[in-house]
């Protein structure tokens, strides 16, 4: 029986693996463990025609056949030891803040009206790649979308917590825009151009970062992701819409929802996959405002299309195989 000859890319390394088709996908993962320092319960295989079956199917029973070029994404041990350490040195300090509060006998005000966020469902380290050009650009950016009022507010809600946010480089996963580490242990985006000559815009990479979190609850793209990633881009869009509250935008007389509103109602449609309007987008002098009201939308709802399509085909995951 003539063996299957497969790539294995991980990390900006391809490593020739030669396997016979009777050889099982929990031999490959040991192999893979063997070569990468990824352990088998983190590793995530990507490649065409991959089929969900069992870890005691065979690797051509799972799809793989001689030439197949596979991407493996998961954390090595080494990465994961250094998360954990810092979650322990967290959890640390969480315990130092509760028995000071416990101590505590009063009660101070605060004068913000506002209530503050949980201080555990934040990005807990922010770290910029010294070796990139602009690292204290690419730190400004992480700390503006970290410190995002909107990010915040959905973080908090949703109670997502972040090991490290930090950025993707340019030789790790270069076909991705965003990754997220073990359902938020770290997340990491793309922050600069394709060609590497500047950054990428602030709305298309905090977008991203909505995609990423979603991760935080749901690993692949299905119908409960989507809806999850739409209440997010949602209730961000609906949160900066409140805070613009009484303010004057100057539209055309009868168009009356500001940007942010369609945007979450787009957002709804898109992401949620529960409505498609039809009819042409152009607009005309002689529509009604509803008509022109409608048109913007679907305008939207088509660009969002994109864009989320874009983002399922480069959003990376190395949460655990289900």
């Amino acid at each position: 029986m003539e063996p299957i000859n497969i790539s294995i890319s991980h990390r900006g390394s391809t490593h020739p693996l030669s396997l016979l088709p009777e050889a099982t996908l929990d031999y490959l993962h040991k192999r893979l463990e063997e070569l990468t320092s990824v352990a088998p319960e983190n590793q995530k295989l990507l490649y065409k025609g991959k089929k969900n079956v069992p870890g005691d199917a065979t690797v051509a029973e799972a799809g793989l056949k001689d030439g197949t070029k596979v991407q493996l994404i998961g954390p090595t041990a080494e990465e994961l030891g250094g998360l954990k350490a810092m979650e322990s040195e967290h959890q640390k300090k969480e315990r130092i803040l509760r028995e000071r509060a416990q101590r505590a006998h009063v009660k101070v005000r605060s004068t913000s009206s506002t209530p503050s966020a949980d201080s555990r469902y934040t990005f807990h380290r922010i770290e910029a790649l010294p070796h990139l050009p602009n690292p204290s650009s690419a730190r400004d950016l992480l700390n503006k979308l970290a410190n995002d009022p909107a990010i915040r507010h959905v973080m908090n809600k949703h109670q997502f917590a972040v090991g490290v946010l930090t950025e993707l480089a340019p030789h790790e996963q270069p076909h991705l825009l965003g990754l997220n580490v073990n359902a938020g242990q770290a997340i990491k985006l793309r922050l600069r151009t394709d060609r590497y000559d500047g950054f990428r815009t602030y709305k298309e990479v905090r977008r991203v970062l909505c995609h990423e979190l979603t991760h935080n609850v749901w690993g692949d793209h299905d119908n409960n992701f989507k809806e999850l990633n739409s209440t997010l881009n949602k209730e961000v869009a609906e949160f900066e819409r409140a805070q613009a509250a009484g303010t004057h935008f100057l539209n055309d007389p009868g168009f009356e929802a500001p940007q942010s509103a369609l945007e979450a109602e787009a957002q709804a449609y898109v992401l949620g996959g529960s409505q498609v309007l039809g009819g042409a987008s152009t607009s005309s002098a002689t529509d009604s405002p509803e008509e022109r009201r409608r048109k913007v939308l679907e305008a939207t709802m088509n660009r969002l299309r994109k864009e989320e399509q874009e983002l399922e085909d480069r959003c990376g995951t190395s949460a655990p195989e289900q």
